[in-house]
């Protein structure tokens, strides 16, 4: 099951990062069509969001055709977004694990390890 966290000062609301946070489930491999989402009172109850929050996220991601809300039942994931090898995935994010331990030695950051991470995606990026 999925344990949303949310990040107070990150700058993005908290019903965006619990619906990012069920995507990258998703595109993961953790989460499957057919899984259920965390009730709303246990993701108020281990994130400290308001229930509206929480109610938020779940429709935006029903509204995305991602999520289906069951009366009663509560919300079940409808469709999935990852399309790589779960075994390459999880190769991946060992490697990726070790690199970030590194990077913590090296001295970086969370910043300095996303402006990486996005010029690495971004080729054409300029570079200083």
């Amino acid at each position: 099951m999925v344990e949303f966290r949310v990040d107070r000062g990150s700058g993005l609301p908290a019903y965006l990062q619990i619906a990012q946070q069920v995507r990258e489930a998703l595109r993961l491999g953790w989460l499957a069509p057919g899984d259920r989402l965390p009730a709303v009172r246990e993701v108020v109850a281990t994130s400290g969001v308001n229930p509206n929050t929480v109610l938020k996220a779940y429709r935006e991601l029903e509204f995305a055709g991602l999520v289906e809300a069951r009366q009663g039942a509560g919300t079940f994931v409808k469709a999935g977004l990852g399309t790589g090898d779960r075994e390459a995935l999880g190769r991946l994010y060992e490697e990726l694990a070790e690199w970030l331990s590194r990077a913590r030695q090296a001295g970086l950051e969370d910043e300095d390890v996303y402006a990486l991470l996005r010029t690495a995606l971004d080729p054409d990026r300029e570079r200083e």
